[in-house]
């Protein structure tokens, strides 16, 4: 009994001992590196944009009113058409200023003889006067003749004048160049000087205005935006977006903000002038405009792919360390740059962050990062 218990100690020795050394014998494996796409980023100068809403205004706009009364006999223009400065584009019945006219114009002319007689006669009382042949009164009391006589001339040319210029504006003419609306009056209507309804507008859009709105609360942001040292104010160069979605050809350029808030709307108004030799800027169009308030020039951009959320919703990346391992790291978002993120906060030059292949990493990963920075990352 002793013999057999102290075999069985043997080979439960002798296994251990194999056993051990089997155990010694096998390699351990390390948890394999797992491929991931990284992208290195540097910090740029950034053109912070505001986007705003506004109207395209014709730059000149008038409205054709008559400066006399009288019937309309002919309108010369097409509605709609362009027309030129100084073209006519009524015609109102001039019999009457025509007649007012002729009339001026004879009694300036009965005027200037009148005149005429008044100065012979105030001559010849002065050469009699030398030789006393008349009174010194005779003599003063025609030459007052023959200055109340030039002063008459004088009206008259006045009055003819003024009936010359109303006989002219029987013919209504274009004050600006531009294209012109729909009348608002036909042949035979009776106008009159004072009247408050135009007869048409003309509008110069050769080039135009588009008023923009920007809001306080925006306003007050670029203005705390521009305090900060690494910000700059940015130019005055205004693009469009139409109605349909087209980015407008020609760039803008801001000429004006107003100094006061509308209290109706809290917003205040940019005014921005572009070119539109096309015309296709219309007066009262609907536009967006990106306007260029500052620029960051230590700023970062990144791709909203390489930013993922925690549980509280705080914006994290994935960095990539010198060993190959992987650190989250929280970021501040400033607002977001088409399909980028405006990172102003927990980003350095040069961070490797983990852009493709974050579903299949965790804390504890070795990876092995290939760059792919020419795929997001733009360079100037």
């Amino acid at each position: 009994m002793v013999l057999q218990q102290s075999k069985l100690f043997i080979f439960i020795t002798a296994s251990w001992i194999i056993l051990s050394g089997c155990e010694d014998k096998i390699p351990t494996t390390q948890a394999p590196t797992i491929e991931v796409g990284v992208i290195t980023i540097q910090e740029q100068a950034i053109a912070l944009q505001q986007e705003l809403t506004g109207r395209v205004k014709a730059k000149l706009v008038s409205q054709v009113r008559p400066q006399i009364s009288g019937i309309i006999t002919k309108q010369l223009f097409t509605e709609g058409s362009l027309v030129t400065q100084g073209e006519i584009l009524y015609q109102i019945d001039s019999a009457t200023y025509q007649a007012s006219y002729f009339q001026a114009k004879a009694s300036l002319e009965s005027a200037k003889v009148d005149a005429k007689n008044a100065k012979t006669k105030s001559q010849r009382y002065e050469e009699l006067l030398k030789f006393d042949g008349t009174s010194k009164q005779e003599a003063e009391d025609a030459k007052a003749i023959y200055l109340q006589a030039e002063a008459l001339v004088e009206e008259k040319k006045a009055s003819l004048e003024s009936a010359k210029i109303d006989l002219e504006r029987t013919n209504i003419k274009a004050p600006i160049s531009g294209y012109i609306s729909i009348s608002n009056v036909t042949s035979g209507a009776l106008v009159s000087q004072n009247q408050t309804e135009a007869l048409a507008t003309i509008r110069d859009t050769n080039s135009v205005y588009v008023d923009l709105s920007q809001s306080n609360t925006q306003l007050l942001a670029l203005r705390k935006l521009l305090s900060q040292e690494n910000i700059q104010k940015g130019n005055a160069e205004v693009s469009l977006t139409l109605s349909d979605g087209s980015i407008y050809e020609h760039k803008g350029e801001l000429q004006l903000q107003e100094i006061a808030v509308d209290e109706s709307t809290g917003s205040v108004t940019l005014r921005a002038l572009f070119p539109n030799e096309k015309g296709i800027l219309l007066p009262g169009m609907f536009v967006k405009a990106t306007v260029q308030g500052a620029i960051d020039n230590k700023a970062f951009l990144l791709p909203q792919q390489a930013v993922s959320r925690d549980s509280k919703a705080n914006p994290i990346i994935t960095l990539v360390q010198e060993d190959n391992s992987i650190k989250k790291q929280m970021i501040t978002i400033e607002r977001a740059i088409g399909n980028k993120w405006l990172v102003t906060g927990g980003i350095n030059n040069n961070d490797k962050i983990v852009i493709e292949g974050l579903n299949k990493i965790n804390e504890k990963s070795k990876v092995n990062p290939i760059d792919v920075s020419s795929k997001y990352v733009q360079t100037k």
